[in-house]
């Protein structure tokens, strides 16, 4: 899908955010890592890398290797988000996210993470933003996007609907769990357009926040 040439109005009650590839750039960190894991196990890097942004690491390790251990991806899984919480050379925010948090400021909405507790804390310092008050992380689901435990859990302590949240995704797998959680998608940057999302935008910056008359969110976009 292309990138929205004419703005789109959207209305809310809670926005949803990822964050690696939607709020902050962390691409260089996991290209570094994710290529050396494919190596070490004679996996292909280019076909790894389109199949590890959105999900948590023990999941894509799950679908790239099906016949190993699930115990030793979890123990890969441990040893990597160590590794990416270490290294934030090259961490950045995505263009117009410092604004952009800004302006939800007083209204619904939270971040929704494949990254743990220790990495999304680390990863949105190291891109100068602040953490929304609400964060549903690796350690608060049972299941890995594409499955949609994740949003559904933030609408659920919000106390707000599915079909009146918006998420906001790059990832193929992020993209699915937000409609399969019965939910509108805002795709963010080049990945998110290959995946269907509602409307695409390349970044932050092409996202306007309005609160609306009835408490809710009203959206531009593109």
């Amino acid at each position: 899908m292309p990138v929205t040439a004419t703005p789109v109005v959207l209305n809310a009650r809670a926005l949803l955010l990822d964050m690696d590839g939607t709020l902050v750039n962390s691409d260089a960190v996991v290209e570094r890592i994710w290529r050396r894991w494919a190596a070490e196990h004679g996996l292909d890097g280019d076909e790894t890398m389109k199949v590890v942004h959105g999900r948590q690491g023990h999941a894509s390790m799950a679908l790239l290797l099906p016949d190993r251990p699930h115990e030793e991806n979890l123990a890969d899984n441990a040893r990597m988000l160590a590794e990416e919480t270490a290294d934030m050379n090259g961490v950045i925010e995505v263009p117009g996210a410092a604004t952009f948090l800004a302006a939800l400021r007083g209204l619904p909405h939270a971040l929704v993470t494949s990254a743990d507790v220790p990495l999304s804390t680390a990863r949105m310092a190291a891109a100068g933003l602040p953490l929304p008050d609400l964060r549903i992380t690796a350690e608060s689901v049972g299941a890995s996007k594409p499955d949609p435990e994740g949003f559904l859990k933030a609408a659920a302590a919000l106390g707000i609907d599915p079909s009146d949240c918006v998420v906001f995704e790059d990832s193929g797998a992020g993209i699915a769990a937000g409609r399969a959680a019965g939910m509108r998608v805002v795709g963010i940057g080049e990945r998110a357009g290959q995946h269907g999302p509602d409307v695409t935008v390349p970044d932050l910056t092409r996202v306007k926040i309005a609160a609306s008359t009835d408490g809710g969110i009203q959206l531009t976009v593109g």
